[in-house]
């Protein structure tokens, strides 16, 4: 289940709203109707003299949360105990969050799901799946077993809506072919060993006689390993059959 309000140690995007002598008010932007507030001593480190030359109205930043007050819904919050690391990837997170949300209003519309309660039933059910909706975006998009086991009637079109707007970062691997052959039809022989035919992301090109060049792009390093081994594997057989002399050196990662 999705929380409405946070909790002590974690980090979250704010809004500042309203700047003060001895602090901030801020606004909570992943937690409707939550109000947050920075003390001047938790704006930064060492003594500050002007807090406008620290935080700025409109300014959006991470904070970690120090205390939490659940009937004002109310939290202080530190701004100088986060990294600009730990700041990075919780804005990255909430960017991806927002996004997330606006394709699974898409998938409901192109659902027909009107009723928000089945929606909110949705993203609970995505957030204990995955841990967040936009990781189940991101799994639609790129594993052809996304909830396989599912029957979801809005399953289909969220793996389309997940491919159509979700770019999945890709890996790339590969090295040099070193072949060559002493047979009067050695030149033959070594296009016949090299022929993989029509094969998806991978790439066999000539780099100059005895030597080749082969790359492998996939979605992650575990599956390009897997069909370069396999291609290598099969030109190495087909080289030990005809007597041609082969090598492969990797390329530094």
């Amino acid at each position: 289940m999705s929380r409405d309000i946070p909790e002590q140690g974690d980090l979250v995007v704010v809004t500042i709203r309203e700047v003060q002598n001895y602090g901030a008010i801020v606004q909570l932007d992943e937690y409707p109707g939550v109000s947050g507030f920075i003390h001047i001593a938790e704006v930064a480190t060492g003594w500050i003299k002007h807090i406008k030359d620290f935080v700025r109205v409109n300014q959006r930043t991470v904070c970690k949360v120090l205390n939490v007050d659940n009937n004002r819904r109310h939290v202080d919050l530190s701004l100088k105990r986060v990294n600009e690391h730990q700041k990075r990837e919780k804005i990255e997170e909430w960017k991806n969050d927002q996004k997330a949300y606006k394709l699974l209003e898409i998938v409901a519309r192109e659902a027909n799901i009107t009723d928000k309660g089945v929606i909110k039933n949705i993203e609970d059910y995505l957030i204990s799946e995955y841990g967040s909706v936009y990781d189940a975006f991101f799994d639609a998009a790129s594993n052809k077993d996304f909830l396989k086991d599912k029957n979801e009637p809005w399953k289909d079109i969220f793996i389309k809506v997940s491919k159509e707007n979700i770019s999945i970062p890709m890996v790339k691997i590969g090295g040099e072919i070193d072949m060559y052959s002493l047979a009067s039809n050695g030149i033959d022989l070594i296009k016949n060993a090299l022929d993989i035919g029509d094969t998806k992301n991978i790439d066999l090109t000539y780099a100059g006689s005895p030597k080749y060049r082969i790359s492998v792009v996939d979605e992650d390093y575990k599956s390009a390993e897997e069909k370069l081994k396999n291609v290598l594997e099969m030109i190495s057989t087909r080289c030990k059959k005809n007597n041609i002399s082969y090598s492969f050196a990797r390329d530094e990662q």
